[in-house]
């Protein structure tokens, strides 16, 4: 697939041409950083797209850049409280969307926490597993419907998915120490596994998922990082990119974080991205695990067709709800 794109493109070159006028999205996690750049680039483009966000108040002021492009462009923009961490908020949010009615061309699950301390959701889920994938997977499913034929499901994953396969024998660590990266790296492996599941589920219809790493930003996500730990894990990457003869490591910027979400969602071609992982607006390599941290590519276990399966039965016993 020749792709224009790449590291360095942002969400206004990538949609550059595009006019998405008569067709709906719904981004999670809207309130803030990624969530709020892909919602601007698409109503700027024309769409109507419906953000889910935890808190109503901050999000709408986090959004008043949102709603000014969608005023210029003739799309429109709003809001529902959804809260992943409790998973009464999620099936009420749900309810209403499916009350509604109206139909969605992508969702894209952007929402989540990153290295969070030890914590538990209030249905008692370890928080990063909870929030990042069980809440998504309860949301997304129930709305499976409103999804129109050909439509597609974007998850927000990351290379951290390379900390950790997910523990389907102690979701919750119960049994295991506690590490923050390690539950990161879990929750986002499940990310993708589930758009694997979720793929092979729906793709029938002609509805196709994938899963996304945004690269590298400076966002609120990683405020549970302390300063000296996020300077360690760079000085680590900075000496293998070296040694590998590359570059230091440099942060995208929020419009180019947020140009994989839309690249997957609207420009790529959906058999290309389905039941795949993307990075940096192309689909990303498998790779073998292994301790190197500096090149791209997609760990084999976060792709696999059995391990999806696996997680999928776990995740509808852990929420006690079958799809």
């Amino acid at each position: 697939m020749a792709n224009q794109f790449g590291a360095k493109s942002t969400t206004d070159e990538v949609l550059a041409g595009v006019d998405l006028k008569g067709k709906r999205f719904l981004v999670t996690g809207a309130s803030a950083g990624l969530g709020v750049e892909t919602s601007r680039a698409l109503v700027a483009h024309g769409a109507d797209v419906v953000g889910a966000v935890r808190d109503l108040k901050k999000g709408e002021a986090a959004t008043a850049e949102v709603r000014k492009a969608a005023t210029s462009s003739g799309g429109s923009f709003e809001l529902i409280e959804l809260d992943l961490a409790d998973l009464a908020s999620v099936r009420a949010a749900a309810d209403k969307l499916n009350a509604k009615g109206e139909t969605f061309d992508v969702v894209i699950a952007n929402a989540g926490v990153m290295a969070t301390p030890f914590g538990k959701t209030k249905d008692g889920f370890e928080t990063q597993f909870g929030t990042n994938h069980l809440g998504h997977f309860v949301f997304v499913n129930r709305i499976a419907g409103l999804i129109k034929d050909g439509g597609r499901l974007v998850n927000l994953s990351s290379a951290g998915h390379r900390f950790s396969d997910v523990n389907l024998d102690d979701p919750n660590f119960e049994k295991t120490e506690y590490e923050p990266r390690v539950a990161y790296g879990r929750s986002k492996t499940a990310n993708i596994l589930f758009a694997v599941g979720f793929d092979k589920r729906h793709k029938a219809r002609g509805v196709r998922a994938t899963a996304v790493h945004p690269g590298g930003i400076q966002t609120e996500l990683a405020r549970h990082m302390r300063q000296e730990e996020m300077a360690g894990w760079i000085a680590t990457i900075n000496q293998q990119r070296r040694a590998a003869g590359l570059s230091d490591f440099e942060f995208k910027s929020i419009p180019q974080g947020s140009a994989t979400s839309v690249w997957a969602a609207v420009v790529a071609p959906a058999d290309a991205v389905g039941a795949h992982y993307c990075e940096d607006c192309h689909v990303a390599e498998v790779v073998s695990p292994s301790e190197d941290i500096v090149t791209g590519g997609v760990y084999s276990y976060a792709l696999d067709p059995a391990n999806a399966e696996a997680l999928w039965k776990k995740s509808e016993e852990m929420v006690g709800e079958r799809f």
